[in-house]
């Protein structure tokens, strides 16, 4: 239960100020970020679909894929909505439990997204390292097993991260400098000691971006020993086109994540960080399944063969 004071137990409200700071820019914004959402839906959902139609991509790399796609298509449904809406209202307050809220089923995605990238390097590592035991390596029980276990550690480092915001005290209307509700957002908030809250807000998101990170790091270095060792000069370059859209996708992800920490919150660098928060939340769940299909003939075949059928019943 979240704490308040006893006379403003009801008024504890959140003001998010987002992009006010530009009016000029407001309908412009809203424009940009409505077709962004609108391309991030379609793709994620396009690519689920294809890759539920097409037999051809019933494979462990699609499968995680997929799953990848409905997590990105989550987190921009959490996000980009309620950025819309305070483009387009004058008040731009919201409750401290409707922003908790939007901020546990967040980071619920944003921790399930980098295990599942963890998780498809390792399905990577294995394709390419040990290509003659990967049907039986990487078997349809692993597959559902990984992917549950993405799922639950998210869902366990919410839980954590949302009970360490619970116990604080919140008490009467917080304005901050931002569009989405962060854990940087409750710590300015919060009118209670914070210290235990950023205790363990430090360890788990360090322990999962680092965890994380070192698996999918390891599984590269690997790869690379392997592809290296390979005589053809194509059997090289296949090698390495096999990973390139992962390790396009892990890149932007977790080089905007480490970026945007790695800033300090002073006044003059909230504008970078709004437009981190922007990237991350907004623009990389658009681009990671652009960035699939781009690079995947298989996807583009099948992108091909379900708009020529749509010309033809036409």
């Amino acid at each position: 239960m979240v704490s308040t004071d006893k006379n403003q137990s009801t008024a504890v409200m959140i003001i998010l100020l987002g992009f006010s700071d530009y009016p000029e820019l407001q309908v412009p914004l809203f424009l940009l970020f409505h077709i962004i959402y609108a391309v991030s839906v379609a793709g994620n959902v396009g690519m689920i679909l294809i890759i539920k139609i097409n037999r051809k991509l019933h494979t462990p790399m699609y499968f995680f894929l997929s799953h990848l796609s409905f997590v990105d298509f989550c987190y921009s449904t959490i996000v980009i909505p309620k950025l819309l809406e305070n483009l387009v209202v004058e008040e731009k307050s919201i409750s401290i439990k409707d922003c908790i809220t939007q901020f546990s089923f967040g980071i619920t995605c944003v921790m399930t997204e980098m295990v599942m990238l963890a998780v498809m390097a390792y399905d990577r590592f294995l394709a390419i390292s040990y290509p003659l035991l990967y049907t039986v390596s990487m078997s349809p029980k692993l597959c559902s097993l990984l992917v549950t276990v993405a799922y639950s550690w998210g869902i366990i480092s919410s839980i954590i991260l949302t009970y360490s915001l619970l116990v604080l005290s919140f008490c009467g209307t917080k304005i901050i400098n931002n569009f989405v509700c962060e854990y940087s957002v409750f710590l300015s908030a919060a009118c209670s000691d914070k210290h235990i809250s950023e205790l363990i807000m430090f360890i788990v998101l360090n322990l999962n971006t680092f965890c994380t990170l070192i698996i999918i790091l390891t599984s590269y270095l690997f790869i690379s020993v392997t592809i290296l060792k390979m005589h053809s000069a194509n059997g090289r370059y296949k090698g390495f086109s096999t990973c390139a859209s992962h390790l396009t996708v892990v890149t932007i992800f977790y080089g905007t994540i480490l970026f945007h920490y790695c800033i300090p919150n002073s006044k003059n660098s909230w504008l970078v960080v709004k437009v981190g928060s922007v990237f991350y939340s907004v623009v990389i769940p658009m681009l990671n399944p652009l960035i699939y299909s781009l690079r995947n003939n298989e996807v583009k075949e099948t992108l091909k063969k379900l708009m020529d059928f749509k010309i033809i019943s036409q």
